[in-house]
């Protein structure tokens, strides 16, 4: 059995190291942005992130625990190897960005569940404390969101008319991979949701997501290209360890429902930039699947996040809350 403020305790510990690695991201992010107002964006939020540390830092202090060394030590490995995954692909700052989108995403739906297990535990300090910090990675994200058009400036700065239609190919073929591990994220979903509406919901969109990468297959073959398999292999071994991963925690509907929250973000940021590279080229079929897809990825990233509170109680009910 376990109490309330100790699954409060570890949820802020999760937060902790969730900053941590958003720490070591946002350091390195503004030389690798490739414009200007993007890395002025990364900089202001880095101060921001700052101060979001150390607030949790105190709400841990406040319970007398402290931070996970382990937790946090491998987050801030994380970032620094996103960091490095970012710097070694050729579109740099569109990767970076849409990563980054991700990413707030991901400490948005943290913070709404630690809010709702704050708010159980009647710890009303840390409820406004982490309802400010989710305003303003929700505030980040809407700022990552209107820098799209910038970053895939960018990325594509220095191409010829014949090295977009190609680029063109690998957003598609990067987008048949993003999919390969959407689609084995959520057929593992349903089984681990914990609640029976969240389960319906992930089985969903996985059906919506078949069919998402269908689309892009079609999109890939009129314009004479094909997946990658190998990024399609490592992305579904991704999915794989996100299974493990899930497995190992005991609170699996809270920690599912927050990662399923973030890589809809992440499949949004993806087809906002590949529906640009599509506008450069003048390719409106391209433009038309981007934007079919866009609308299904906002409705599914809505509805998750009207799931939140049962996330939060199956979370509870899971690790034995009463």
């Amino acid at each position: 059995m376990t109490t309330i403020d100790e699954q409060l305790v570890k949820y802020l510990a999760d937060a902790h190291s969730i900053e941590e690695q958003a720490l070591q991201q946002l350091r390195g992010a503004p030389q690798a942005s490739g414009d200007s107002d993007i890395a002025a964006i990364f900089r202001d939020h880095l101060t921001e992130t700052e101060g979001h540390e150390r607030a949790i830092r105190g709400r841990l202090e406040a319970h007398g625990a402290s931070a996970s060394k382990v937790k946090d030590l491998l987050m801030r490995v994380g970032g620094a190897g996103f960091l490095l995954f970012a710097r070694a692909q050729p579109d740099t700052p569109g990767k970076l960005v849409a990563h980054a989108y991700s990413y707030e995403h991901l400490e948005l739906a943290a913070y709404e569940l630690l809010i709702r297990v704050a708010e159980r535990a009647r710890d009303a300090e840390t409820v406004r404390e982490a309802q400010r910090i989710r305003d303003e990675e929700q505030a980040m994200g809407e700022r990552l969101a209107a820098s799209f058009d910038a970053a895939v400036a960018a990325s594509l700065r220095e191409l010829s008319p014949d090295d977009l239609r190609e680029q063109l190919r690998k957003y598609l073929a990067d987008a048949h991979a993003i999919e390969a591990q959407a689609i084995q994220l959520l057929e593992q979903a349903p089984e681990s949701a914990g609640d029976p509406e969240l389960a319906r919901a992930y089985a969903k969109h996985l059906e919506e997501t078949r069919g998402h990468q269908r689309l892009v297959e079609q999109r890939l073959d009129a314009l004479g290209g094909d997946p990658s398999s190998l990024k399609d292999t490592a992305m579904r071994a991704g999915g794989l360890s996100w299974g493990a991963f899930f497995e190992s925690h005991p609170d699996t509907p809270g920690k599912l429902a927050a990662f399923a929250y973030a890589f809809e973000h992440l499949e949004i940021a993806a087809y906002e930039e590949l529906k640009r590279v599509a506008q450069r080229v003048d390719d409106g079929d391209t433009v038309r699947v981007a934007d079919e897809i866009l609308a299904e990825e906002r409705a599914a990233a809505t509805s998750l996040a009207r799931s939140f509170d049962r996330a939060a109680a199956a979370a509870l009910d899971a690790v034995g809350v009463s």
